[in-house]
């Protein structure tokens, strides 16, 4: 999960880093233009994982496609029966989070 490489446009494309134990690290732009390419970074890093943390503190731009990101991240956990959290949201995500009724998704998924 190597950082791609900045855009011509100015715009750092969003990279997801395995920092270990479980935690990762997002970071840059995280949206339309990555959103795919993220998602199946994270279904890879992620799998047979128990929990994982995912520090947002770096992450610059979010659109609504990195919500849809986080979500489905959330979902796919907790279909996986994996606890993940997110850490520093910033505040960007809650809001467009709690515009669109979903902040309870971003919440710690239980494991059962």
């Amino acid at each position: 999960m190597a950082r791609p490489r900045q855009r011509a446009d100015g715009a750092v494309p969003g990279a997801l880093t395995a920092v270990g134990g479980g935690r990762f690290e997002l970071s840059g732009d995280v949206g339309f233009g990555d959103a795919a390419r993220l998602l199946a970074d994270g279904d890879a890093a992620f799998r047979g994982e128990k929990a994982v943390e995912v520090d947002l503190a770096r992450v610059e731009r979010v659109d609504s496609a990195g919500l849809a990101l986080l979500l489905e991240w959330s979902l796919s956990a907790r279909d996986a029966g994996r606890q993940i959290v997110y850490q520093n949201v910033p505040g960007s995500v809650a809001s467009l989070a709690g515009m669109s009724d979903v902040a309870a998704l971003l919440e710690p998924s239980a494991v059962g």
